[in-house]
């Protein structure tokens, strides 16, 4: 095992490198930034109203789900172990200043997310059920000119295949087993036997039954987390402004927990803070294009804006509240691999600063935030490998699998935590590659169905009439 993590972490270092990833996911996301003219930020309110207080399309929409349950969906697969325990890795191993480098990849993220759901639905093609299906492998197989689209889309189709495996299922049953083994002394087979059980029980239904559940559960497990976060920033009020300083002084020195030469720790905390950062909300891998295709809208554009709020909402909020709860309790200086369980030390401690009572509350808080992020993650995953294996070989190999799917959340509970996190960014790495050449081969049609859209001008008006812009 020792001898394949070392080969993993071999791959990985490659993949997430600064010669390879990095560079082309800022990039890309830079220069989607400056084509849109900074539309994330120009249009983020409205954008924000339309996720949170417009949840239907009107008229003969076609899709599955309705926008909200879309955008449920695409936070089920993002909001999970990533924002608690990656990102608690991140600052640990890459120092404070990893926190700075998450907020870049979501500031410049959010302009990709928006790429990838409005490709998403005007490529998106319906399946042997009638189904709406689509993504990354459908943009570039039906959006690029001939072998390329299909090589590119066929490439991504099998890495997303391969990805759902790792951060959409073994790493999040790994962490709830660890969670649920040190906080209240259940063996992880026996964790991993209730989220085989309780994850086939969704999964089966398809993306209807995981759409109903995410748009119950996702808002409420969003809004506790955010809750036991604020009580600790609030006790510890008068030294946040230190700590926020502390991100933007050492983005730029790399000062981390363990040490390190200057370049060297620099590099490795923008390496942390983007890999963690893509990680959590997952922009640039294509997966928001896979979610926004089951939404029933005629609108691309106004799908994408509601899908880009995920990236918002994942890390500028969520991130950001574990990131901070670490670095203002002083807990970002101690050493681990685990991440989730540093978290939970940190929300202890802050909340135990407010009184001893409450102490508990940040263990047992972050213990329940980890499974239920963990498990809507695991949920949203699956729809997510399955459409991927139906571009490959059709509806005869999604109930397989289902089967498949299922069961390695077992094995995820019970398989060293080292071997399953490298695993996962060499995966998110594979899969980000086609998407993001595809994104940069693509931006001309974002860009000209965004002014189309824009150019109307009662866009504002969501019950609003606008060509259909369709392939």
């Amino acid at each position: 095992m020792a001898q394949l993590q070392e080969i993993l972490g071999e791959i990985s270092s490659v993949v997430w490198g600064p010669f390879v990833l990095i560079p082309l996911l800022l990039l890309t996301g830079l220069y989607l930034t400056i084509r849109l003219r900074l539309l994330q930020f120009r249009v983020l309110f409205h954008a924000l109203w339309l996720a949170l207080f417009r949840r239907t399309e009107g008229g003969d929409a076609q899709g599955d789900i309705s926008h909200y349950q879309a955008l449920s969906t695409a936070l089920a697969a993002t909001v999970g172990v990533g924002n608690i325990a990656g990102a608690a890795l991140a600052i640990t191993a890459g120092g404070p200043g990893a926190l700075f480098w998450m907020w870049v990849v979501a500031a410049l993220g959010m302009a990709t997310k928006y790429s990838e759901a409005l490709l998403g639905v005007k490529y998106r093609r319906p399946d042997a059920r009638g189904e709406q299906s689509g993504g990354p492998m459908f943009y570039l197989r039906y959006g690029l000119p001939g072998g390329l689209g299909l090589v590119l889309g066929g490439a991504f189709a099998v890495f997303g295949a391969i990805a759902s495996f790792g951060i959409g299922n073994g790493t999040q049953a790994n962490t709830v087993a660890l969670q649920m083994e040190d906080v209240f002394s259940i063996p992880p087979w026996i964790s991993g036997i209730v989220l085989v059980v309780v994850t086939a029980l969704v999964v089966i239904g398809g993306i209807k039954s995981i759409g109903r559940f995410a748009s119950a559960v996702v808002p409420l497990m969003i809004v506790f987390y955010i809750v036991i976060s604020l009580l600790v920033l609030i006790a510890h009020i008068g030294d946040l402004p230190a700590a926020i300083a502390l991100v933007f002084t050492e983005a730029f020195t790399g000062r981390s927990a363990t040490g390190g030469l200057l370049g060297s720790a620099l590099l490795f905390a923008i390496q942390q803070g983007v890999a963690r950062g893509i990680f959590s909300n997952e922009s640039g891998l294509g997966t928001g294009g896979i979610a926004a295709a089951s939404a029933k809208t005629d609108q691309p554009v106004r799908q994408a804006m509601v899908s880009m709020t995920q990236t918002f909402i994942d890390t500028i909020i969520v991130v950001s509240m574990t990131c901070l709860v670490i670095i203002v309790t002083g807990a970002w200086e101690t050493s681990t691999d685990d991440g989730s369980l540093l978290t939970a030390q940190a929300m202890s401690d802050g909340l135990g600063a407010i009184s001893p009572a409450l102490a508990p509350l940040g263990t047992y808080g972050v213990a329940i935030s980890v499974m239920f992020f963990a498990f809507t993650t695991i949920v949203g995953w699956s729809y997510y490998g399955e459409r991927c294996i139906d571009f490959l070989v059709g509806r005869k190999g999604v109930f397989p699998f289902r089967l498949v799917f299922v069961a390695v959340v077992y094995i995820g509970a019970t398989v060293p935590l080292d071997v399953i996190w490298s695993f996962s960014d060499i995966a998110n790495g594979l899969m980000a590659l086609p998407n993001l050449v595809g994104l940069l081969l693509l931006s001309g049609v974002v860009v000209a169905e965004t002014k189309k859209y824009f150019a109307n001008p009662d866009w504002k008006n969501p019950d609003s009439t606008i060509v259909d812009v369709r392939s």
